[in-house]
């Protein structure tokens, strides 16, 4: 579990700063009045999500790694809060929806029906905590090796000096 914790603290915090970010999309009126802009801002979800994933992996390359750390090693990092981020999805999406903001779901389906988007039956299937789930358990992975595969890239330091600097 040592060798883990960064990474379990991180997760932690990443699902945290999701729930807030719930919680700022309903007061907003993202969930609600405002629900014809939700699919637009929530993209902008991406920015603290990145964010995390680039100090957890600077707090392993300074606290585990002795301030060096490979692309390899920070790949592993990221995976494992990515994993542990995607476990607690269904968690997640259960605050979400039946603490946060229990009437976006019914919300969404009327947005989705009354512009023509979705029929009935389409948006009660997709605006559903099953369906949210599954979308958590399919996206988490996803975006967050694609994040980790990135971010890996500009977090590593590698101890081994440079041509420039032999020469």
């Amino acid at each position: 579990m040592k060798n883990i914790g960064i990474e379990i603290k991180w997760a932690l915090i990443f699902v945290i700063i999701q729930l807030l970010w719930m919680l700022l999309e309903r007061v907003a009126g993202l969930h609600s009045e405002n629900i014809d802009k939700h699919a637009m801002f929530t993209n902008f979800f991406a920015i603290p999500a990145i964010a995390v994933y680039v100090v957890a992996l600077l707090d392993k390359r300074k606290n585990h790694y002795g301030g060096f750390m490979t692309y390899g090693q920070g790949f592993i990092s990221g995976v494992i809060i990515t994993v542990i981020v995607t476990i607690l999805s269904p968690l997640t999406q259960y605050i979400i929806c039946t603490v946060i903001s229990p009437d976006y779901f019914r919300n969404a389906t009327e947005y989705a029906v009354s512009s023509g988007k979705l029929t009935q039956e389409a948006a009660e299937t997709y605006y559903s905590l099953k369906s949210y789930i599954i979308q958590g358990l399919i996206g988490a992975p996803i975006m967050g090796l694609i994040t980790t595969a990135i971010v890996a890239l500009f977090t590593r330091k590698n101890n081994k000096p440079e041509a420039a600097e032999v020469a």
